[in-house]
């Protein structure tokens, strides 16, 4: 949607509210420029997750150890 600053002041709170409810940016014209108010889009959860190394070595070494020495029902 294409809107003049003007219109934009006049109906602000009603042109950010369809905006955040359709996703479809607004262009401003305002002195022979193009200016673009466009909804953020949320990061997912896993993007925003901390990077950490928590396995030493080789992740495959673990599918394949003997955990019967390390495990024990009476513990």
């Amino acid at each position: 949607m294409r809107v003049s600053a003007s219109k934009l002041r006049e109906n602000i709170y009603s042109i950010l509210d369809e905006v955040l409810e359709s996703g479809v940016p607004v262009e401003i014209k305002r002195k022979g420029k193009l200016l673009r108010i466009v909804p953020e889009k949320p990061k997912s959860k896993l993007s925003r997750l901390k990077k950490r190394d928590c396995i030493v070595g080789d992740p495959e070494d673990l599918v394949h150890m003997d955990w019967l020495e390390h495990w024990s029902e009476l513990q």
